[in-house]
């Protein structure tokens, strides 16, 4: 199940290719770090967010 909304995964992604980036260009091990921001906005599904409550999914309307 979905916990992250649109602007939220577009946020962690940007930033997650920002440090992988950055990282690449200093070429130190801080690029690492970036894949974990940008894997959990393209999963749509971040666990810390699962252990913590959040969702910033909106909520699906029933068609009935």
């Amino acid at each position: 199940m979905k916990n992250e909304g649109g602007i939220d995964r577009a946020i962690r992604i940007l930033v997650g290719l920002g440090i992988i980036g950055w990282g690449y260009m200093n070429q130190n091990w801080w690029g690492a770090v970036g894949a974990v921001p940008l894997l959990t906005g393209l999963m749509g599904w971040c666990p810390a967010y699962s252990l913590l409550g959040i969702n910033t999914c909106p909520m699906k309307k029933d068609a009935g």
